[in-house]
């Protein structure tokens, strides 16, 4: 794995760091949703459930003073499921 050239330690204010468990394989995805509202989050979060092996968040987060909200999910891109 190669490092990150950015020398932050978060990209998104709130958000735990990703570490290495979270990529151990090739095909695990961290999915960091940005979005205007708790809707927008979870909307965008089910269509990638319907396409992929997904540890979905229950819940989003928000930064006191910063518009919108934001959340994490897992995918497992390697179990792809029909779209009907």
């Amino acid at each position: 794995m190669t490092a990150n050239p950015d020398s932050r330690q978060r990209v998104v204010p709130g958000m735990e760091p990703i570490n290495e468990l979270h990529l151990t394989e090739p095909g695990l995805v961290v999915v960091d949703v940005a979005a205007a509202d708790d809707h927008t989050a979870f909307a965008f979060q089910q269509a990638l459930a319907s396409r992929w092996a997904t540890a979905t968040a229950d819940r989003t987060t928000h930064d006191p003073g910063q518009p919108g909200v934001q959340l994490r999910c897992y995918l497992d891109l390697r179990q792809d499921f029909a779209v009907e």
